[in-house]
Parts: structure tokens; sequence; C-alpha cells
């Protein structure tokens, strides 16, 4: 059945590979915060199953996006989620953060890479969504003005809470393949470098990861145009 929900469609019909790529992207970006790269690190299994383990949180999100919370599906990942994320540590702050990371991060890289721009309906489903997670979640309510306040409040956290260590670098070294695996099969041979052309200068730092040279660099931004074109 089609999707009836603009973000909804947008992320599982219209664009699921740019979508899927936004979502790898939001997950690498919660590395860059040294009290989740440290959870993450810990249970051992990004460093020792990253595929099974972005596997599962992408599919769980995709279920909520598709379903919603209200449905039986939805209703029990939010109770797996509730449940995995009650440990020490893990405040609401950077429960918020992780949820915007998977609600902005699929539509930035389909603006930036996608055949057509994000709608503005699509935007408004997307904030939709993530306030419909976070109040199933239990999460404090969040004062923003829509999408672009959500977008500001993450770009201050970034500001204050982004840092290096060696969780996320060794998070990112087993990761970071995955990110080139959800790319054009001729970049897929590159990897991780091809994966570290989609990170932005305060990601790259908090990772350890240098900046890719210009031709690599070149070469990915253009087979990511080249497929929009053909509107894969």
């Amino acid at each position: 059945m089609p999707a009836a929900d603009p973000f909804a469609r947008l992320v599982l019909e219209t664009m699921p590979q740019e979508s899927r790529v936004g979502l790898t992207l939001g997950f690498v970006r919660t590395f860059a915060v040294p009290e989740i790269a440290e959870v993450l690190y810990g249970t051992g299994r990004m460093t020792g199953a990253p595929k099974d383990r972005a596997k599962a949180t992408g599919a769980a999100m995709f279920a909520l996006i598709g379903h919603g919370t209200g449905s039986p599906e939805g209703r029990r990942i939010v109770e797996d989620l509730r449940r995995v994320h009650q440990r020490p540590g893990i405040t609401p702050e950077l429960m918020r953060y992780v949820l915007a990371c998977f609600t902005v991060c699929p539509l930035r890289f389909v603006e930036e890479h996608g055949p057509r721009p994000v709608t503005g309906a699509e935007r408004d489903a997307a904030y939709r969504f993530h306030l419909d997670v976070a109040g199933a979640l239990g999460l404090p309510e969040l004062t923003v003005d829509g999408l672009p306040g959500l977008e500001h409040w993450m770009a201050r956290f970034e500001r204050d809470r982004f840092a290096p260590g060696a969780p996320a670098r060794a998070l990112w070294r087993a990761s970071g393949g995955l990110l080139a695996a959800r790319l054009p099969r001729p970049l897929a041979r590159l990897a991780p470098l091809v994966a570290a052309c989609l990170l932005d200068q305060p990601l790259r730092a908090a990772l350890g990861v240098r900046r890719p040279p210009a031709p690599l660099r070149f070469l990915v931004a253009r087979a990511l145009r080249a497929r929009a074109r053909r509107g894969h």
C-alpha cells in the first residue's frame, strides 16, 4: 500500500536510496558526541558487527516512518527503544539529538544529492514524525519553530558537544564502509575514502578523518549528480 504521509513517501518510495544514505549519515553523526560514542563502543556491536547494528537501526526507523508509533509494530519498536536506552549516561537530550539526526540527515542528503529538492509538505511531515516519536518516547518537549528550529537546535548541540575521542575513531574505522556500500557501485571500491567525502569538517574532526583529495571529492559529487539525473 502506498504511503500516505509525504515524509514516508519520500523515504520509502520516492527516494529510498538517498534516504538510506542520509539515515546512515545520521547514524555516523552520532559518533561525534563522546557520550554516545562511548555507549556504542562499549556494547561492542558496532565494532564487532557494524552491518548488523546499522541494519537493525535502519529497519526500526523505516518501520516507524512507514507505520507510525501508534501501530502494533510501532509500539513494539518504541518499547524496544525505551528499554535499550535505559542505560546510565543516556539522557533525554542525547536521545533527542539521535532522533534529530535520523529526521534531518535523510532530508539533507536528498536536498543535496537527490533529483529534486525536498518539498515543504515533506519537511513539515518530517517534523511531525519527529514530534510523534519524541512524544512516544516520553522526551521533554523541545520549544523550536518547526524543522528549521530543530536544525538550529541540532547545530548548537553539535557546536557544544562534538569532540574527538578514541571511541569515535574506532566506530568510524569499523563502520566507514557502510556509507560507501549504499553509493553507486563504481564508488564502492574506494571505500572508506568515498564515505569520507560525505562528511563535513566538524564531523571529520571529531572522527579523526582527513579531508579526501579534491579529485575524489569531485568524482563522488559527479557520480551522485549522474544518478540523480538518471532518476536512479
